[in-house]
């Protein structure tokens, strides 16, 4: 059963062709089909995020292309299901990969796709960090997605998209405690030096800031590997508090400038010898780029 134009208030927010049974089954919906509260602003979130996906799909599928899909941190595959059931299913071709380290949602998700015939869904019980170097994965994988990924697994996911040749990925980070740490760590002596020390002295600031500077960095990050970055809201920020969309197409242009501003904040929050590393670059030099460990990908079309 899909949903239709008429019919209840509730049916009437689905997006046509969504399967209600999906949405059931995912609790989204009631059995008798109803949304409440929480359902309502938890398929607002994952319909906008749709729209942010689904052009990039197109793109990649305009030749006839397949496009593969890898979703960190898939939790219960809210996303993964509905990209599927919204824009895979009628494709015809193409694979998602959910990666999440809960064994018992990755066994639910498996029973789900088989009740559902989501026969090109893949459910792997696996870290982002491990999924990179899994043979359950192809070698290229064409979209990344990571949908609050907690502190550094957001890291994690863009280094499995370099590694794995992305051509685009659709980022929403969360808990970025790691940044808030390595500030805190060297407080006392940023303040002798610099008033900007100010901006984190107090905790509330330190974990603001932090959360600020990381995604930064990981913005410049991807500049310098060729992508094209957009950063933009998720959703209202009634719905949620961790709604920071960073949008990245590849498009082969590496840019030296952004490693040069990245090493620069670094070394301006005393952060270099701790955090270079993760961001590709060396520890007494700035690289023009930083590299893909494998061959580059195709850039995705205007």
């Amino acid at each position: 059963m899909t949903a239709t134009q008429g019919g209840t208030p509730e049916l009437s927010e689905l997006r046509p062709g969504q399967s209600v049974e999906l949405l059931k089954e995912l609790h989204i919906l009631t059995r008798d089909g109803k949304l409440n509260q929480d359902s309502r602003r938890k398929l607002k979130q994952v319909y906008h995020l749709f729209n942010f996906i689904e052009p990039l799909l197109e793109d990649l599928s305009a030749n006839g292309h397949g496009p593969t899909l890898a979703d960190h941190g898939a939790g219960k595959s809210y996303l993964g299901f509905i990209l599927y059931d919204l824009y895979f299913k009628a494709l015809g071709q193409g694979h998602i990969y959910g990666v999440e380290t809960r064994a018992e949602l990755v066994e639910k998700s498996r029973l789900l796709a088989q009740k559902l015939g989501f026969a090109r869904m893949s459910f792997l019980n696996v870290s982002v960090a491990e999924s990179a170097d899994t043979e359950e994965l192809p070698a290229q994988i064409d979209v990344v997605t990571a949908l609050h990924a907690c502190d550094t697994a957001t890291d994690d996911a863009i280094a499995f998209g370099l590694q794995k040749r992305a051509r685009a990925m659709v980022l929403v980070p969360c808990c970025q405690a790691e940044m808030a740490a390595c500030l805190r760590q060297g407080k006392a002596l940023q303040l002798a030096r610099t008033p900007l020390a100010e901006l984190w002295r107090h905790p509330l600031h330190t974990r603001e800031l932090g959360s600020q500077v990381t995604n930064v960095l990981r913005c410049l990050y991807l500049e310098a590997n060729g992508y094209q970055v957009t950063v933009t809201e998720l959703v209202g920020w009634e719905h949620s508090m961790k709604n920071e969309l960073i949008i990245a197409r590849y498009t082969g242009q590496k840019k030296r400038s952004a490693a040069e501003r990245l090493r620069a904040i670094l070394e301006e929050f005393g952060l270099d010898k701790v955090l270079a590393a993760r961001y590709g670059l060396a520890p007494a030099s700035i690289p023009s780029t930083a590299v893909f460990a494998v061959q580059d990908p195709e850039p995705m079309g205007d």
